[in-house]
């Protein structure tokens, strides 16, 4: 049996942009939901802010080399 630091465990590519993106909007995101499809990464939720919709698009774009970002967030 081998054993595995947590740190070898890879984190799924939706759960660390989505890490990333609250980090960095600072909670003015609400309802965030990212949702990776083939060749795609979604984004869905409420901003407070068209700032904080390109906030949100700046975060998640730092992982989508080979991936299209669509940022469907509605600003309030």
């Amino acid at each position: 049996m081998e054993l595995r630091s947590v740190f070898d465990v890879p984190v799924p590519l939706a759960t660390s942009i989505e890490s990333v993106v609250r980090e960095k909007t600072n909670g003015m995101v609400r309802e965030l939901r990212v949702t990776v499809i083939p060749g795609e990464v979604v984004l869905t939720g409420r901003a407070a802010s068209y700032y904080a919709k390109q906030l949100a698009t700046h975060a998640a774009l730092s992982f989508c080399d080979e991936l299209t970002l669509t940022n469907d967030l509605e600003v309030l």
